[in-house]
């Protein structure tokens, strides 16, 4: 058994900063480098939205909402990606989650107060 563990959410003032952090273990560390990495966030009663995405070899996606603002990596020899977030809105505030293939972390509550 494998699991993808969230860290580094928390409560921050609007224009604040944050860094998630997603490790895989188990079964899943042994395929963290050969797939995407995405990190989603939802509110209750939304659907789970698409944040950024790494790939592979390192290529990036972002939503058209967090482009300039947010930042993700990932770090291959620990098998963990990262979402830096800058200039943080109360927008942002949701339940962040990493997704890797068919697995999903348990989530990372971030709350931006105005």
């Amino acid at each position: 058994q494998g699991q993808l563990v969230e860290s580094g959410g928390g409560l921050v003032q609007a224009g604040g900063s944050l860094t998630l952090a997603c490790t895989a273990s188990g079964s899943i560390e042994r395929i963290f480098n050969i797939n995407v990495v995405g990190w989603y966030r939802q509110n209750a009663g939304k659907q789970r939205e698409l944040v950024a995405t790494v790939g592979v070899g390192g290529n990036t996606y972002y939503a058209d909402s967090v482009k300039g603002r947010f930042t993700i990596s990932r770090d291959n020899a620990v098998s963990t990606a990262y979402l830096q977030m800058i200039k943080l809105e109360p927008e942002d505030t949701a339940v962040y989650y990493c997704n890797l293939w068919k697995h999903w972390g348990q989530g990372t509550q971030v709350t931006v107060s105005s």
